[in-house]
């Protein structure tokens, strides 16, 4: 697809680059906030009021790819701004959009996705976390005045041990099933002795992940989102943002790791096996796939199955790349790398064994293949439904 860049997007190109390269050498730490200052946190958001730039579609396109090649830090604001601001603007109240879209814009308040819990992972409906109501009730569905009282347990919950905010979804109504009675919350993270995070250790030996326990933590009625028991509708919505230029920037990302890959068969010693040269092809078709199927769907096409399909591709291939990075290291996949001495670090990893473990989870987080597959089979193409064990 000739998605179309023109002079005015060119310069774009041109401030952005300039942009990265001057400011590579801030701290992790400070990135959010840096990008905030420059007005390129939020440039996806429907108008220029809250500190932030707005841009066309193909600028966005531009950004994502050049803070991909620049090697930019990894955003930890990008919950706040991808997936909940978008929420907000969308569903949100006018107090809402004033309290929570501006510090999002300046990259000062960090936000975490409060979903899925343990035997309620891709089963969303399944979930049993409970918001209890005191207080004074408001009109539209009791959003003023008053306190919700969150109990329960996620998990999987990422950068939950950083963030300010969780948005959270829970059962307000008593004794309700499955995707009924369900509410969308802002609940603040510092609650000492009412929030607990515990770390996830992973295979890579980082904690992303982690759980979050609930013990009567508190959120605002006025931080209600959409209406009381309107959270199913909400939530949906937002899994469905997961798709169009973040997809674009995560495939500069795969490509840069492709290009590992290749650069470390290139540099073996002797033939590369005639099955490996078609694997490593094979990526790299199936990589220029989901480009254009993400340029297809950019600006929120409607197409029921675009965010299932666009999970399934890159998921699977994602974990087939980490697969083909040990093929080819061979046997030396299996053990740490070395200084430059010989020293053994055991417990290090080096990119592509990282990538490989990492990898794995692909498949699962964000949806399973086998909840998007469902989602497909039956809200799509119409077959019947699963049926379920009681």
């Amino acid at each position: 697809m000739d998605f179309g860049f023109g002079p005015a997007d060119t310069a774009f190109r041109e401030e952005a680059r300039a942009w990265l390269r001057a400011h590579a050498s801030v701290q992790p730490q400070a990135w959010e906030r840096e990008l905030g200052r420059a007005g390129w946190i939020g440039m996806g958001w429907a108008e220029a009021a809250y500190g932030n730039r707005t841009a066309s579609l193909t600028q966005q396109v531009v950004w994502a790819e050049e803070y991909a090649r620049a090697h930019a830090p990894t955003r930890t604001g990008h919950i706040g701004e991808n997936l909940l601001a978008p929420t907000l603007i969308a569903h949100g109240t006018p107090a809402q959009k004033a309290r929570f879209l501006p510090p999002i814009a300046r990259g000062e308040e960090l936000w975490c996705q409060g979903y899925s819990e343990p035997g309620a992972g891709s089963d969303l409906a399944g979930i049993r976390t409970t918001a209890r109501r005191d207080g004074v009730n408001g009109a539209n569905g009791g959003s003023k005045g008053g306190t919700y009282r969150v109990t329960g347990q996620k998990i999987w919950t990422s950068l939950a041990h950083e963030a300010d905010w969780c948005f959270v979804l829970a059962r307000t109504e008593e004794g309700s099933r499955r995707h009924h009675g369900l509410s969308f919350l802002l609940v603040p993270m510092d609650q000492p002795g009412r929030i607990e995070v515990r770390p996830i250790r992973q295979m890579t030996g980082t904690s992303e992940f982690n759980e979050v326990f609930f013990d009567g933590a508190e959120a605002r009625a006025e931080h209600l989102v959409g209406g009381e028991g309107n959270g199913w509708q909400i939530a949906m919505g937002l899994l469905a943002l997961e798709r169009g230029v973040s997809t674009l920037a995560q495939q500069i990302g795969f490509a840069a790791e492709l290009e590992g890959v290749v650069a470390r068969a290139v540099a073996g010693s002797g033939p590369l096996d005639p099955a490996l040269r078609a694997r490593i092809a094979a990526q790299w078709a199936e990589l220029k796939v989901m480009r254009w199927n993400a340029l297809r769907t950019l600006g929120g096409a409607d197409d029921a199955g675009a965010p299932s399909v666009a999970k399934l591709l890159w998921g699977g291939w994602h974990r087939r790349l980490g697969e083909l990075a040990m093929a080819v290291r061979g046997a030396a996949a299996t053990v740490g790398p070395y200084d430059w001495d010989g020293a053994s670090r055991p417990y290090e990893l080096d990119a592509l064994q990282h990538l490989f473990l990492f990898s794995r989870a692909d498949t699962i987080y964000g949806g399973s293949d086998e909840i998007q597959r469902t989602i497909i089979a039956e809200r799509v193409l119409g077959l019947p439904r699963e049926v379920r064990v009681p």
